[in-house]
């Protein structure tokens, strides 16, 4: 059984009590577990088969040719046309299931579509389509899993370098700090757009190259304050204590210090979670971000700039946009406000 220690547990219960914050948390985490599962709710391939008394599951993570339903050829079964084929209708025990949206965020629907695209919402496409006839809704369902894994990657990349370079620094102090903080400032001092461009020149436009660039410059915040952090917590008793037993320094860094210096990690990381999201639609925007056809709000908004009737295309990654930087700040405000110290503090 775990146990809470009495400090956690009022943070926990200070926490509960700001209804902003917890319920943004709970709106934020809920969307994101179901878009993990987007290709069953929204995809043009269906997640149950059956063919002439054989079932096939779940098409969107197997491939199946065209011949394994009376195809000619060995290419990806195309399941819409398929459906509508003499071959398959004819034998009433054949059926496919498909999502609930029937449409995928990588293929135009322009057999669907009533003009040419980008075309307005309507029953078929409740957000309407974009320039190529892909389905808004779903990209931005899909372009929401891409950002919030994009960014929680990040994060763990930040709180995994920063503690570790910021500790050390506070904890060895002398020289070994002074190095390490001038080469942390000429690192700073980097032009980071610049460099995003000349690296996915050299690697590629990918999520990998885009995590390792922001890798490199995202933890250098945090590390200032787990450097104080640690330059505080060094000279307390209970680590000078620690010391004169011999205990492992690495032991003392991370089994005794560490859990005293969680502060500016657990303040840090939501905020930390709006500049991912921000900075990764900032680069799609920019075109310098994921590559086509990668679902992505940043896209979308550029799209609507190009087509300024289209307001669908501006207005809905917008507000999709403005709401998951909103519900993550009241998460970080929330987080803030209940691991104040001051919250706990009173003049007698």
């Amino acid at each position: 059984m775990i146990k809470i220690s009495p400090i956690t547990k009022r943070r926990i219960e200070s926490f509960l009590k700001i209804k902003r914050a917890w319920i943004s948390l709970i709106i934020l985490a809920s969307v994101y577990f179901i878009s993990l599962f987007s290709e069953f709710i929204a995809n043009d391939k269906p997640i149950v088969i059956r063919y002439e008394g054989r079932y096939y599951f779940f098409a969107a993570f197997k491939f199946y040719s065209d011949i394994e339903f009376g195809g000619k050829y060995k290419t990806e079964a195309q399941y819409k046309e398929i459906a509508k084929t003499d071959r398959f209708t004819q034998n009433p025990k054949n059926f496919m299931i498909f999502p609930p949206i029937p449409y995928s965020p990588y293929s135009s629907n322009l057999e669907d579509l009533e003009g040419f695209p980008p075309t307005p919402p309507d029953l078929k496409h409740i957000l309407g389509t974009d320039d190529r006839g892909r389905d808004v809704f779903t990209r931005l369902l899909y372009g929401f899993r891409v950002s919030m894994t994009f960014s929680i990657i990040l994060l763990i990349l930040e709180i995994a370098i920063g503690v570790f370079i910021g500790a050390l620094q506070g904890y060895l102090g002398g020289v070994f700090d002074i190095t390490s903080q001038r080469l942390i400032e000429i690192l700073s001092s980097l032009p980071f757009l610049y460099i995003v461009i000349l690296l996915g020149a050299v690697l590629g436009k990918g999520l990998a190259t885009l995590i390792i660039v922001m890798g490199i410059f995202n933890w250098i915040g945090l590390s200032y304050y787990i450097r104080a952090e640690f330059l505080k917590l060094k000279q307390l008793q209970y680590v000078e204590a620690a010391r004169a037993i011999g205990m492992n320094p690495l032991a003392i860094l991370f089994s005794e210090m560490l859990p005293n210096a969680l502060t500016p990690i657990v303040t840090f990381a939501p905020f930390s979670l709006i500049g991912g999201v921000s900075a990764l639609s900032s680069l799609d925007y920019l075109g310098f971000g994921l590559p086509a056809p990668t679902p992505s709000w940043g896209e979308l908004i550029k799209q609507g700039t190009e087509y300024l009737s289209c307001y669908w295309l501006s207005v809905y990654p917008f507000v999709a946009l403005f709401m998951t930087l909103l519900l993550t700040a009241f998460v970080g405000e929330g987080t803030r406000e209940a691991i104040d110290p001051k919250s706990y503090s009173k003049i007698e």
